[in-house]
């Protein structure tokens, strides 16, 4: 993915119309506010930063039922949960690929950028990951 990919990349939720809360991953049918009776919910696009509110690196292939190939070798990842101010929540998602439990901290600026979850000769799965404003292309 180029730089131009990254710089426009969002997530998107959505907003109730009554109550203004904000729900990602997105919902089409109701709020989820249990204070609010609304059902009308426009999609909004999230902050592109935010703060690691926390952090962990997942070094161990889960056990069953997980469903992985067995015969490709288990490769660490780094989780980062990331507040983000405006929408008042908090998003999980990935590291961006090279970052380390080693290079976050709680507080530290983070900004999206698109990553591929998986591709083949007819398709690429594309998500999302965190990395740390300021460096490189993802």
């Amino acid at each position: 993915m180029s730089a131009a990919d990254a710089e426009g990349f969002r997530l998107l939720g959505t907003r109730c119309t009554a109550c203004a809360s904000v729900f990602f991953p997105r919902e089409d049918h109701f709020c989820r506010n249990p204070s609010c009776a609304g059902a009308e919910l426009a999609e909004v696009p999230l902050s592109r930063r935010g703060r690691v509110w926390s952090y962990t690196d997942g070094r161990y292939r889960p056990p069953a039922p997980y469903v992985s190939d067995p015969a490709r070798e288990w490769e660490p990842y780094t989780l980062v949960a990331v507040e983000l101010a405006a929408e008042r929540m908090v998003v999980l998602g990935h590291a961006a690929p090279g970052v380390t439990v080693d290079a976050l901290a709680v507080g530290m600026e983070v900004e999206v950028v698109p990553g591929v979850l998986s591709e083949d000769e007819e398709r690429v799965w594309t998500t999302w990951h965190w990395r740390p404003v300021g460096e490189g292309p993802a």
